[in-house]
């Protein structure tokens, strides 16, 4: 796992890097095809056809893996037979085939490679890319795919280089610490997945040209003071103007440290300490 850098024969090679893939398996395998459905793109529409979310459209076409998130399959043995790439996420993807023959992907932690064993269960030891209830994970670990409701599936920690530490248990209560700094507590039937994501130099990539962007399905950004004041509400006036007030999206929401969280989530009681967000060179918690 690494980041590989192009000689800069071209404008877009220059400074450009890509991930070297050493960890994949088979470069010329397909995907599994039971586990893979048709992806319609969408260009960022709802039902009605109406852009809910912006910049969206294009990109290459591509397969879905179907991810098990739930990791419900206890007591079988599973051996990782492939470690692939899948376009859907920044993180590789684990190919399982358990004893009883039937096959799963799961994402691929850190250090997991082909002829690996893993498990689910609550009996299971801590080992990489075994999953079990937060109950049942030692304190301090690392964890990934952790799920905030039980049965429902791994919610949290699911991208490149991701890994929350659990650090106490309160009787039906468990307490971990996300990689944004957020303490938040989760019932402790929750099941995680031990270690961490793997892929951890995807956020090291640079684009390099403007295409690779459309190659995902990225539609160009349009600044909002280049707008007019019909569309944005930082557009218009006479000349170049930074704006006129605090930084703000189309639809008048804060868009750099402004606060955006609903008051009344239900989850928000879980929360027990918030992340550490930066506003206007001041450190708030």
């Amino acid at each position: 796992m690494g980041i590989r850098f192009y000689k800069p024969v071209t404008p877009g090679r220059r400074g450009a890097s890509v991930s070297d893939f050493a960890e994949i398996t088979d470069r010329k395998k397909r995907p599994e095809k039971s586990l893979t459905i048709r992806a319609k793109k969408k260009g960022g529409r709802n039902n009605q056809g109406k852009i809910t979310a912006k910049h969206r459209g294009g990109g290459h076409k591509r397969l879905y893996r179907v991810v098990d998130f739930k990791r419900d399959k206890d007591g079988v043995v599973a051996t990782v037979t492939h470690i692939e790439y899948d376009p859907n996420r920044s993180s590789r993807i684990a190919l399982l085939e358990y004893a009883d023959g039937e096959k799963r992907y799961i994402l691929a932690a850190e250090g997991m490679k082909a002829g690996d064993r893993v498990e689910s269960g609550p009996a299971v030891e801590p080992n990489v890319g075994n999953c079990m209830p937060l109950s049942c994970v030692p304190l301090g670990t690392q964890v990934h795919n952790i799920e905030m409701q039980p049965g429902r599936g791994g919610q949290l920690c699911r991208s490149a280089g991701m890994a929350a530490t659990l650090n106490a248990r309160d009787g039906r209560w468990a307490q971990i610490t996300l990689p944004s700094g957020e303490v938040r507590r989760i019932p402790s039937s929750c099941r995680a997945t031990i270690g961490i994501i793997g892929n951890s130099e995807h956020s090291s990539i640079v684009i390099g040209k403007a295409g690779r962007n459309r190659w995902k399905g990225r539609r160009p950004h349009v600044r909002g003071t280049a707008m007019n004041p019909v569309a944005h509400p930082m557009g218009g006036g006479e000349g170049r103007n930074s704006g006129g007030r605090h930084p703000c999206s189309a639809q008048g929401r804060p868009a750099k440290g402004g606060k955006t969280r609903d008051r009344k989530k239900a989850s928000g009681k879980a929360i027990v300490r918030r992340r550490i967000s930066v506003r206007y060179g001041e450190v708030k918690i």
